[in-house]
C-alpha cells in the first residue's frame, strides 16, 4: 500500500516527498520504472492501482481530465494535506501537518494575486508573515513556526482543495481564464469561490459584489472598486502612491492591516516595490513615457493597465497565445480610448479584424521589434506606448519576461 502517491514529478510534490518521503510518484514523463536520488519510486501513469494507494496529491497544473485524476479514490490538494486534519491518520507521519496551524490569508481572482500576496506579505513581515503557494514556495518549505501564511492561491489548487480553508480569504475579480482546463466560465468561477463553503463565523472574505449572494458562513466584504473598500476601512487613497490595478492591491492588503492589527501604515504600502514587467514606466533620451506591462496575459490586465492613461493618446502593442480567449470585452473596453494598436504574435490578424469591427485603427507588426520601430515614429510628449499584451508569451518568447526585456532594450536606442 502506498501511504503517499504524488501526480506530477513537479516542484510542488518532490518538496512534498522530500518533507515526508520516500513517495511513489506518476508522471506522464516516465516510461521506465524507477528510483531517482531520494529514493522515491517513479512510475509511469499506466501502473496507478488505486486500490493501493491511501491518498494522492497532484502538482496543482495536473489537469482534472487526466486519467489519473479519474482513477483516483483519495484525491486532495497540497492545502488540504498542510492545512486540514485529513492528512494526519492517513499517512501516519509525525510532520503530516503543522502542529500548530498560522493563521491563513489566501489571495486568489484573475489578476493581481501575485502582488496583492507581496503587498500583504510586506506590510505584515514585522508580524512574522511569510509568503507561499502559487508565488513559488511550496507549502511543504514553508515555515512552520511562522505565525502568518499570505498564500496566493491558483484556481487549479482551489479545483483539488476539500478540507483546507482560509481565516480571510481575498478574492480579486474574475475573468475568463484557463478556461480549457477548467472546461467552462462557471467551473473556473466555482473553484475560485470554492473555499467560501468551508469558512466558518470569525473568518472573513473580500470579494467582488457580483458574488455577494455567495453561501458562506465567514463574514463577507463585497466591493465593486477599490472606492467601495477605501469607505469601508476609512482609507484615504490620496495617501497610496499606486494607480490602475496596483490601486485595489494596495487598498485590499490595508484591508487584511486594518482587519488584523487595526494598522493604516501609508508610508509602508508607499514603500513597496513592484516587480518588473508591471506596468513599469520608462522615460526614453526624449522624454517619451513607455510603459513594459508584459506580464498582462489576459484582457482584464490590459484593461487595468489602460486606466491610469485615459486622457492620453495610447498607442498599444498587443497580441500573442490568447489561448483561444474571446478577446470581444477587450475591445469594448478599447473603444472608450483614444488609441491605436500595434498587433504582434500569434493572433495578429484576429486582433486586426476585431479591430476593423470596432473601428479602432490597427497596424499589423507581427513582432515587437516591428512595433517598437512603428510606434517610435510617431510617439511624442502627448502620447503614451504601452506593450499590454492581452496574451501569453510563448509563441514568441521563452516568457514574459524575456518579451519584457526585448522591449525595454529597443527603447534603450532612442
Amino acid at each position: 500500500m502506498n501511504r503517499l502517491t504524488l501526480f506530477g514529478y513537479a516542484k510542488t510534490t518532490k518538496a512534498i516527498a522530500k518533507r515526508f518521503g520516500p513517495a511513489t510518484f506518476f508522471d506522464d514523463k516516465i516510461t521506465v520504472p524507477h528510483k531517482d536520488d531520494e529514493g522515491n519510486t517513479l512510475l509511469p501513469p499506466s501502473l496507478f492501482d488505486p486500490e493501493k494507494s491511501k491518498l494522492e496529491i497532484p502538482s496543482p497544473g495536473f489537469p482534472p481530465t487526466h486519467p489519473l485524476i479519474k482513477k483516483s479514490k483519495n484525491l486532495i490538494s497540497e492545502y488540504d494535506l498542510f492545512l486540514s486534519d485529513i492528512a494526519k491518520t492517513v499517512i501516519q507521519h509525525p510532520t503530516s501537518n503543522i502542529q500548530h496551524l498560522p493563521f491563513t490569508i489566501w489571495i486568489s481572482g484573475t489578476n493581481g494575486k501575485t502582488t496583492t500576496t507581496q503587498m500583504v506579505t510586506h506590510l505584515l513581515k514585522e508580524r512574522g508573515a511569510i509568503s507561499g503557494g502559487n508565488i513559488g514556495v511550496p507549502l511543504a518549505e514553508m515555515g512552520a513556526n511562522s505565525p502568518i501564511w499570505v498564500l496566493e492561491t491558483s484556481s487549479f489548487t482551489l479545483h483539488y482543495t476539500k478540507y483546507a480553508k482560509p481565516d480571510l480569504y481575498l478574492l480579486l475579480p474574475i475573468t475568463p481564464d484557463h478556461l480549457a482546463w477548467h472546461g467552462s466560465k462557471e467551473n473556473y468561477i466555482a473553484d475560485k469561490l470554492s473555499p467560501l463553503k468551508n469558512m466558518q463565523e470569525g473568518e472573513a472574505v473580500m470579494l467582488p459584489k457580483e458574488f455577494a449572494n455567495s453561501h458562506t458562513n465567514g463574514f463577507k466584504i463585497p466591493y465593486n472598486s477599490y472606492s467601495d473598500l477605501s469607505d469601508y476601512f476609512g482609507i484615504d487613497v490620496k495617501r497610496v502612491n499606486f494607480e490602475g490595478a496596483f490601486l485595489l492591491d494596495a487598498v485590499l492588503a490595508l484591508g487584511v492591516s486594518k482587519i488584523l492589527f487595526d494598522e493604516i501604515d501609508y508610508d509602508k504600502i508607499n514603500s513597496f516595490k513592484l516587480d518588473p514587467h508591471r506596468q513599469e514606466k520608462i522615460v526614453d533620451n526624449q522624454g517619451r513615457l513607455w510603459v513594459n506591462d508584459s506580464k498582462a496575459t489576459n484582457i482584464d490586465a490590459t484593461i487595468q493597465a489602460l486606466l491610469p492613461f485615459k486622457d492620453k493618446k495610447i498607442l498599444l502593442i498587443l497580441g500573442g497565445d490568447d489561448k483561444g480567449v474571446d478577446l470581444t470585452p477587450l475591445f469594448c473596453a478599447l473603444k472608450a480610448y483614444n488609441i491605436t494598436i500595434f498587433a504582434i504574435g500569434k493572433n495578429s490578424e484576429k486582433i486586426a479584424e476585431l479591430s476593423n469591427k470596432y473601428s479602432i485603427e490597427c497596424n499589423i507588426e507581427k513582432t515587437v521589434d516591428n512595433a517598437v520601430a512603428a510606434i517610435n515614429r510617431v510617439l511624442d510628449l502627448n502620447s503614451v506606448a504601452i506593450l499590454s499584451p492581452a496574451a501569453a508569451s510563448l509563441d514568441q518568447f521563452s516568457s514574459y519576461a524575456e518579451r519584457g526585456n526585448i522591449f525595454k532594450e529597443l527603447i534603450r536606442s532612442f
